[in-house]
């Protein structure tokens, strides 16, 4: 980033993908792009994690978005993304849905 800071990926914004994006903040590891694929619920993720900032002591700046474009140049990319395992869902069930996920993934990071 233009600051000299590390610029560090999250991609998907549940309740991993946040709490690492929160813990990283806390840690000052950099600055902090949340991605997920449903419109605004990154970006509201982010929004309330930054308003929190001076509470939590962290000086980073988080930001959320559904758009690939806005992680170019990050240093570090961290996936979360996956599909939640239903009740009657097999693993082997689980496992498609996520390699598809994944490979999705996998090609907006490789455009970006």
């Amino acid at each position: 980033m233009a600051n000299g800071r590390k610029k560090i990926a999250v991609i998907g914004a549940g309740n991993v993908g946040a709490t690492c994006a929160f813990v990283m903040a806390q840690k000052k590891l950099g600055d902090i792009v949340m991605l997920d694929i449903y419109e605004g619920f990154a970006k509201g993720k982010a929004l309330d994690m930054s308003q929190n900032a001076q509470i939590l002591n962290f000086d980073g700046n988080i930001t959320g978005t559904s758009d690939y474009a806005d992680i170019a140049g990050a240093d570090v990319v961290v996936v979360t993304s996956g599909f939640p395992r239903q009740p009657g869902m097999s693993r082997e069930d689980l496992i498609g849905k996520n390699a598809d996920i994944i490979s999705q993934v996998g090609e907006g990071i490789r455009e970006h």
